[in-house]
C-alpha cells in the first residue's frame, strides 16, 4: 500500500513540474559584436556597498536606530513630495495666465493639507528636519527654493523665519557623502527592505 502511496505522489508531481516548464514569452538577450562574436552584454545596476555597521557604545547604536525609524517614518512623505511635485509643476507651467496660476496653486495646497496637513503636524521637530532633507533629496531643491518658485520671495522668507523659530533651515541642502550619509544608508536599506 505504500509503493501505491509513492508511486501516486511521484506520479503527480512529475507532472506538474513537467506543467510549470510551459515557455509563456520570448525574452532577447541584447549584445555587443567583437571580432565577429556576439557577446551576450546586461547593464547591471550599481550597488552600493556599505561598512557593516559597528556601534562603539550601546548609546550610539540607540541612535541610530532612532534615526533610522524617523527615517522611516518621514520618507514616504519625501518621496510623495517628488511626484507631486513633478505633476504639479507640470501643470503649473502649462498655464502663462498668473491667476490661473495662482488659482491652481490654492486648490493644490488645500489638497495637500487636506490630505496631509494632519500628520505632518504630529512630526517632531527632528522628523521635520530630516523631511526637509529629504525633500531636498528626492527633488534636487531645498524647500526654500521650491516655496520662492510657487509662491514668492515673501512667503519664502517667512517660513524661512519660521523655521528657524523651531531650530530647522529651510535652505539646508541633502549631503548624502559627509553629513547625511547615515541617513543615505538608512534609505538604502529601507529600499531594499532590511529596515
Amino acid at each position: 500500500m505504500w509503493k501505491q502511496i509513492v508511486f501516486i505522489l511521484i506520479v503527480i508531481t512529475s507532472t506538474s513540474a513537467a506543467f510549470g516548464q510551459v515557455n509563456d514569452s520570448v525574452h532577447y538577450l541584447s549584445g555587443m559584436k567583437e571580432n565577429g562574436d556576439t557577446i551576450p552584454h546586461i547593464e547591471l545596476k550599481t550597488i552600493p556597498v556599505f561598512p557593516r555597521t559597528k556601534f562603539k557604545s550601546k548609546r550610539l547604536e540607540r541612535k541610530y536606530w532612532r534615526l533610522a525609524m524617523k527615517v522611516k517614518k518621514v520618507y514616504p512623505y519625501a518621496r510623495v513630495a517628488a511626484e507631486l511635485m513633478a505633476e504639479y509643476d507640470a501643470k503649473y507651467r502649462a498655464s502663462d495666465n498668473k491667476k490661473e496660476r495662482k488659482e491652481y496653486l490654492k486648490e493644490a495646497e488645500a489638497e495637500l493639507f487636506d490630505r496631509y496637513g494632519d500628520e505632518l503636524k504630529k512630526l517632531s521637530i527632528s522628523e521635520g528636519r530630516i523631511l526637509i532633507k529629504l525633500i531636498d533629496r528626492e527633488t534636487q531643491h531645498t524647500s526654500y527654493e521650491l516655496i520662492k518658485d510657487l509662491k514668492g520671495g515673501v512667503s519664502a522668507f517667512f517660513w524661512q523665519g519660521i523655521a528657524r523659530l523651531f531650530g530647522n533651515n529651510l535652505k539646508e541642502e541633502y549631503d548624502p557623502d559627509e553629513e547625511d550619509k547615515m541617513i543615505e544608508e538608512i534609505i538604502y536599506y529601507i529600499e531594499a527592505g532590511v529596515i
